[in-house]
């Protein structure tokens, strides 16, 4: 009596043809990666919260902005404290006395568009900082279930060669090729779905931290032109 075909997984995987197989490896590594990419933005954002959290409370509680700057330079890691010191650095870098004496505007409004564009630039690095792999993670729950569906392409078309070659069309030598070349399409499938999720949930934090970002920079300008309105 003939012996059937394993249908194992790992014997899928080894019987393979060796396109499928590298199809495979290129999915799994993209995987690896993608998942290494995904645990690291989970941990860095909830630093991230943790830490603006614990730096708006001080800056909501502080009535000097010099205490403030001692604490944002004490822990300039997270996007508010970079905010702020971008904008103080600026600020500092000023002849304050003479703007303020100053009876026109036309340095006030100048300054505070330094300090908003300071604030800008310090926003935006943060924010690219936070979007560092997700580039990755786009292109992988993008492409990944092409390059799956390549591999069970290549597959069927061996498996149907072999077929023709052998003129044995029953169901028993069909099944493990097929099968073979459909495991491509699921390692595809494997690799792309969380990378898409993680995507877009990562994608809403980004937004997230932008709008806080903004929010404290105007927070901030006001505080700065009440000094220079006085």
């Amino acid at each position: 009596m003939e012996k059937s075909p394993s249908l194992s997984l790992i014997s899928l995987i080894s019987q393979a043809d060796i396109i499928v197989q590298l199809v495979m490896l290129l999915l799994v590594i993209a995987s690896l990666w993608s998942w290494a990419i995904i645990f690291d933005k989970i941990i860095k954002f909830r630093v991230l919260k943790k830490r603006s959290d614990q730096f708006e409370e001080i800056f909501e509680e502080s009535v000097s902005l010099e205490d403030i700057h001692s604490e944002a330079k004490n822990s300039d890691n997270h996007p508010l404290a970079r905010i702020f010191l971008a904008c103080m650095k600026e600020w500092k870098s000023n002849n304050i006395k003479q703007i303020l004496a100053d009876i026109e505007s036309e340095k006030k409004s100048s300054l505070k568009e330094r300090l908003m564009g300071a604030m800008q630039v310090a926003t935006n690095r943060s924010m690219q900082k936070m979007e560092m792999g997700l580039n990755f993670l786009a292109i992988v729950g993008s492409s990944a279930p092409f390059i799956g569906l390549f591999g069970t392409v290549w597959g069927i078309m061996s498996s149907f060669q072999g077929i023709a070659i052998s003129k044995n069309t029953s169901l028993a030598v069909v099944a493990p090729g097929i099968a073979e070349a459909l495991l491509a399409t699921a390692f595809g499938l494997f690799a792309a779905i969380p990378a898409v999720f993680f995507y877009n949930i990562f994608s809403a934090k980004i937004n997230y931290f932008t709008e806080r970002a903004q929010n404290f920079s105007v927070q901030l300008l006001g505080i700065l032109s009440k000094e220079l309105d006085r």
